[in-house]
């Protein structure tokens, strides 16, 4: 899983699997969540991330152990 946010747009980019979206659903104004054509979930785009959520710092509880890299 990889986090992408882009300042300029205050958009928050979740990307949960790195297959190609091919379908998208916007499920809430400014969420819209990224399909592959099986229809599994591979991303999420919040927009005007910061007045949604605290992207201030990011907490994980309870992962397995991970390869932490840094952008």
């Amino acid at each position: 899983m990889r986090l992408s946010y882009d300042q300029a747009t205050d958009s928050l980019y979740i990307h949960l699997s790195e297959r190609v979206s091919v379908d998208s659903d916007e499920v809430r104004d400014g969420v819209v969540l990224d399909y592959a054509e099986d229809g599994s979930l591979v991303g999420i785009d919040v927009q005007h991330a910061s007045k949604k959520a605290d992207i201030s710092r990011v907490v994980t509880n309870h992962l397995p152990p991970l390869a932490l890299e840094a952008a």
